[in-house]
């Protein structure tokens, strides 16, 4: 892995995927993957496991060579290049550092077999003990460090060489809960800080949100949405984004003209592509804390009434169950604690609420499997 840590010297992306197949036997990882990534972004490949973003990721590491098309970086095509000629680090989910060297020379040793002179490597690898927060540790064993001060040295190990992209392969899945959150902030930070090329692989959808310039979503090999995680949150491109990224109602409905879907009784005002017409079956999707229950008047459109089935609380907020159509809880809804406590929000209330147009998506039917 070289350290140019060169600009592209253009206008162009940073990191260039064209149409991007992988092969394993007759099972196709990736699927005519095309991407562009800037120089200075930070951008999460996002999705389940099997999904194909590790795949993604190994092959611009040149871990695992495509089985056809082209990855260029900084202008310059790679996609035949072996790793050690690609300008990259990696820190991988198990950290994979040395037990039998010490924090100091775990961090330092791209630069040794560099071969850099010694006080340009023990000055290096000071600076990035600091920049990590572990300016003390440098003649502490792995052994001696819990998982976050590990992920911290392979983080330093990888930036070593000043690459120009630091790939991330899961780096937080091994930590608990507290110490992942608080190291999603460091590493943002650090990125803000040091402005490299960063791509991070995550099936946390918390980590892309919090960490990401832009997520990519991936589903059986193929790129399901690229966006901000605003986009992607509030704009999700297909069911399945709006799925696995947060928690989202799923409602059967048919469409009943231009801009209108039955929903069972209820008739929805809401945005429509023009290739659904009348007759169609749709899914329509909401948001839990898009459900409305305040300032709801007689022009409020999308407006029903709704009965309290059932009623979690979640310490800030409550989650409730809404029967709507005179059924069961068809309906989840986040309401916050002021909201329950001031309208008196209790199983077997009927009140009415009301479903925004612009936030409801419409996506196709799904099939029935048999």
């Amino acid at each position: 892995m070289t350290g140019a840590n060169a600009s592209s010297g253009a206008s162009g992306p940073y990191l260039r995927i064209e149409r991007l197949n992988k092969q394993f036997g007759s099972f196709s990882a990736l699927k005519d993957i095309s991407l562009e990534i800037n120089e200075g972004e930070f951008v999460c490949f996002l999705g389940p496991s099997g999904c194909g973003k590790t795949t993604l990721l190994r092959a611009i590491a040149g871990l695992d060579i495509q089985t056809s098309g082209r990855i260029f970086q900084a202008g310059k095509e790679i996609s035949n290049l072996p790793s050690s000629h690609r300008d990259f680090g990696i820190v991988f989910q198990s950290y994979a550092l040395f037990p039998n060297l010490n924090v100091t020379s775990n961090v330092g040793y791209g630069l040794v077999s560099r071969g850099l002179p010694r006080v340009e490597i023990e000055t290096r690898v000071k600076d990035l003990l600091r920049l990590v927060g572990l300016p003390e540790s440098g003649r502490k064993y792995p052994s001696q460090l819990s998982g976050g001060q590990q992920q911290r040295v392979a983080v330093a190990r990888a930036l070593a060489l000043s690459p120009g992209l630091l790939l991330l392969d899961e780096p937080l899945s091994a930590l608990d809960a507290r110490v992942r959150a608080h190291l999603r902030v460091e590493i943002r930070r650090l990125h803000q800080r040091l402005g490299v090329t960063t791509v991070m692989v995550t099936h946390d959808q918390e980590e892309a949100l919090t960490m990401a310039d832009r997520i990519v979503v991936m589903n059986q090999g193929v790129i399901e949405q690229v966006g901000t995680p605003t986009e992607v949150y509030r704009k999700p491109a297909s069911a399945f984004v709006a799925d696995f990224v947060g928690t989202t109602n799923f409602l059967p409905g048919v469409v009943a003209g231009p801009g209108h879907v039955r929903f069972g009784e209820i008739n929805l005002a809401c945005e429509l592509d023009v290739h659904f017409g009348p007759g169609n079956d749709v899914t329509l999707a909401i948001r839990p804390e898009d459900v409305v229950i305040r300032n709801i008047g007689p022009a409020t459109p999308n407006t029903f009434s709704a009965r309290v089935a059932e009623v979690e609380f979640l310490g800030s907020f409550c989650r409730v169950g809404l029967a709507v159509n005179g059924g069961d809880p068809a309906l989840l809804a986040d309401f916050s604690i002021n909201a329950v406590r001031d309208l008196g929000i209790a199983e077997g209330k009927v009140m009415p609420v009301a479903l925004p147009p612009d936030r409801l998506r419409v996506f196709p039917r799904a099939p029935k499997t048999p």
